[in-house]
């Protein structure tokens, strides 16, 4: 299966493109953020605060993970936190959450609803790390590592595990 390269801001006809299980590499900027993180960016997107934070959700990425000096990795996409926040962060236009493990039926079906897409990353933080090119704190550097951070990335790896209302974890 040949590897499809991705670049940041994604537009609807590349998502829309995408399948369960397709490998996918990913360049650009992304953001980061999690269980403490998603639900402020929610509150800032919903009262339409997010440009005066410099934050521009549309076509974006959003990565389930804290940003610390030994690198990145994903943490686990079905807490509650994070969970319910990706039919939310697609409504405000990201298209692609990056993080690991099962998430439900019902957040797959809201994930197709607004053409966006979950995709598991591997667990492998010094690869990542070696993969990122830049790093700034953009929003909430009281949160320390769980703030949410603005990263340029190159060719991060990770599989489609949800799309069009599909799921590789079927």
């Amino acid at each position: 299966m040949p590897l499809i390269e991705l670049t940041t801001p994604f537009s609807e006809e590349a998502i829309s493109q995408l399948k369960v299980g397709d490998v996918v590499t990913i360049s650009g900027y992304i953001y980061t953020g999690r269980d403490a993180v998603l639900p402020k960016i929610i509150k800032a997107a919903d009262e339409g605060r997010l440009a005066e934070m410099g934050i521009d959700l549309q076509g974006s990425v959003i990565f389930h993970t804290a940003v610390s000096p030994a690198g990145v990795g994903p943490t686990s996409s079905n807490k509650v936190e994070i969970e319910s926040s990706l039919e939310p962060l697609s409504r405000h236009g990201v298209k692609m959450h990056l993080g690991k493990g099962a998430i439900s039926k019902p957040t797959i079906e809201a994930l197709k609803k607004y053409n966006a897409v979950f995709a598991v990353i591997p667990p492998v933080t010094a690869l990542l790390e070696s993969q990122t090119i830049e790093r700034e704190v953009v929003a909430f550097s009281e949160l320390g590592m769980e703030a949410m951070n603005h990263l340029k990335v190159v060719k991060y790896q990770a599989i489609i595990g949800a799309a069009k209302g599909r799921s590789i974890y079927d």
